[in-house]
């Protein structure tokens, strides 16, 4: 029996306010730098460590390379923080309903982004992620200190778009204090 292949994403594709101006397939957008929308999500536990995945060899974009907890593109039609809950659960297994989302800022569609506008969110839980291989390598629990020197030292090893969110993230004092 023959493989079917899943249908490619189709993204919203938006202008330089982040409107919709149309629709096009996910490998071009990337190949003409299109802007478009994604989000990211940090995990921490209850020691105030975020979950960094490291991506899969298969991913089409910083394979291999360290990212946030969970990140991904939304879907045509859809809102950011849906995509928030959706790619939480495909990428870590874990259901978290949007009341538990803490939504922080926005970044701005630029080359360092890939072009995408990206919403940031954070969860607090002691859940354990479950990895998903077609997303996920592995992944585990850094505190502040040890992500601050990772970044500093090998920036190549991450996604350039998560050095922007982890940086702003912790410029902007928002990471959790430890839970007793």
């Amino acid at each position: 029996m023959a493989r079917q292949t899943e249908p490619e994403e189709v993204f919203d594709v938006v202008d330089e306010r982040d409107c919709v101006i149309g629709r096009a397939a996910r490998t071009e957008v990337h190949a003409r730098s299109l802007r478009h929308r994604a989000v990211h999500v940090l995990l921490f536990n209850g020691r105030g460590e975020c979950f960094i995945q490291k991506r899969a060899a298969s991913k089409d974009t910083f394979p291999g390379c360290y990212d946030s907890s969970a990140s991904g593109h939304l879907h045509s039609g859809e809102d950011y923080d849906s995509c928030a809950v959706r790619e939480i659960q495909e990428e870590l297994g874990l259901v978290v309903s949007s009341e538990r989302l803490r939504k922080h800022f926005k970044i701005e569609a630029t080359e360092d982004t890939g072009w995408e506008f990206v919403w940031v969110y954070s969860v607090i839980g002691d859940e354990q992620p479950v990895i998903n291989p077609e997303e996920l390598e592995a992944g585990e629990f850094w505190a502040r200190d040890h992500m601050r020197s990772m970044v500093t030292a090998h920036p190549g090893r991450f996604a350039r778009s998560f050095v922007r969110v982890i940086g702003e993230f912790d410029a902007r004092g928002l990471w959790p204090s430890v839970r007793m």
